[in-house]
């Protein structure tokens, strides 16, 4: 198991370039079974992405992934060496099912794994895969899909949730009738994955109030396109910018515009940048004041920013406080927070304050999930002495390359094994 030694005292300087978003890559990844080829640019070289490329080899696809570049043939795609015990690593291993159906009329998975960051049930992605015709079963781990969809027009609610939303988009493909997608999720990552399918020949509608409409076509043969680089990847700089630079950084690709409701509330903060074209400014802040923030749906302010936010609150005069509206217990990573002198208290399951300002000292610290690892390696950044940080897979499962880019701005940070 890895641990980061991160040390006190490193200034940020100079220019950084966001990479590709992992919500964004791993749909479009398991989209590539609807097609004999593909060729997707821009994936961020993460743990989650090889895993599905270790999931697909399984499947009997030929699989290429250098240079951010995901290239696969589909001509001997078959279920007889699913490797079962990989899909317990990430929840979005979901999303290969509504194409593993439309190929093989059946499919059974181990349930997916990933972070824990709260409850969160697949139950509305099976109600939704059952209201368009699919039979599922469940028997200890194994979750099991058979049968064909409804050839009639059908209507089906996402409840906002990017995962349901995703997966109902690839099931809608294969059907003969039209789907309409209720209260779906509108987030960038799930635009970008009708932006490539609408390219290769998917008829997908939009409208104002939150309804995708997919009507029945023929797919071409061929997927391609670029994945968007990652907001989340960009909140997540912009904060270490603004606890941690000499003046400042630049941060290109950011997806700014993704970015609204976050940039506006850490501008309440008093952290100032300036935005050209898509390179955001970030300064270093001083005098930092308390906020409150509530987590949202896009275009509110996004849940994955919560954890890094919450260290640029323990250096804020005041009491701030969290309003995490979205997953239940993804608080609780405050505790290591905690052990590094910050002042938490957590209220209930949804909501914290954050007493600052604090001096965080240096200790040995886990990441309990993707995001709060981020956060937690920022706090290290900012702590006195030296801070030991393990469990970072989390955090390679989404961040690319993370220590070796915060190297190359000035960070103090070393990665052992």
């Amino acid at each position: 198991m890895s641990i980061y030694t991160i040390t006190w005292g490193a200034q940020t300087r100079w220019e950084i370039w966001v990479s590709g978003s992992k919500n964004a890559a791993l749909p479009l990844i398991a989209s590539t079974l609807l097609f004999e080829t593909a060729e997707l640019t821009n994936v961020p070289d993460i743990s989650d992405v090889h895993l599905m490329k270790d999931i697909l080899e399984s499947l009997g696809s030929k699989v290429s992934f250098e240079k951010n570049t995901f290239t696969i043939d589909n001509s001997g795609l078959n279920l007889t060496n699913l490797r079962q015990e990989l899909f317990k690593k990430a929840r979005a291993t979901y999303y290969l099912i509504p194409p593993l159906l439309s190929r093989f009329g059946e499919v059974s998975l181990t349930y997916p794994g990933g972070c824990s960051i709260g409850k969160r049930p697949i139950d509305g992605i099976v109600k939704g895969l059952e209201k368009l015709g699919y039979a599922s079963s469940q028997i200890d781990e194994l979750l099991s899909f058979h049968g064909q969809s409804h050839t009639d027009d059908t209507k089906v609610n996402a409840y906002f949730s990017v995962g349901s939303t995703i997966v109902l988009i690839l099931a809608a493909l294969g059907r003969t009738g039209t789907t309409t997608i209720e209260l779906a999720a509108y987030e960038p990552h799930v635009m970008n994955v009708i932006e490539l399918l609408r390219e290769a020949g998917a008829d997908i509608a939009l409208r104002y109030d939150h309804t995708i409409i997919i009507k029945s076509t023929t797919l071409k043969k061929h997927l391609t396109g670029k994945v968007i680089s990652d907001y989340i990847v960009s909140g997540t700089l912009a904060i270490i910018g603004a606890l941690t630079a000499e003046e400042y950084i630049d941060i290109h690709d950011a997806r700014i515009g993704d970015l609204t409701a976050f940039l506006t509330s850490i501008e309440k903060m008093w952290v100032r940048f300036e935005k050209k074209d898509d390179t955001l400014r970030v300064y270093r802040a001083k005098n930092l004041t308390a906020a409150h923030i509530q987590t949202n749906i896009y275009p509110g302010f996004p849940t994955d920013l919560q954890s890094p936010t919450a260290i640029l609150m323990s250096q804020a005069d005041g009491v701030s406080r969290i309003h995490e509206i979205l997953f239940e217990g993804r608080l609780n990573w405050l505790v290591e927070l905690e052990k590094m002198r910050g002042h938490i208290a957590l209220m209930n399951p949804h909501e914290a304050m954050i007493f600052g300002k604090t001096a965080l000292r240096g200790t040995k610290v886990s990441s309990w999930d993707l995001r709060s690892g981020a956060a937690m390696l920022i706090a290290g950044m900012i702590a006195s002495g030296t801070t030991e940080l393990d469990n970072v897979s989390h955090i390679e499962r989404g961040y690319e390359n993370f220590v070796e880019r915060l190297q190359g701005i000035g960070a103090k940070i070393e990665k052992q094994n």
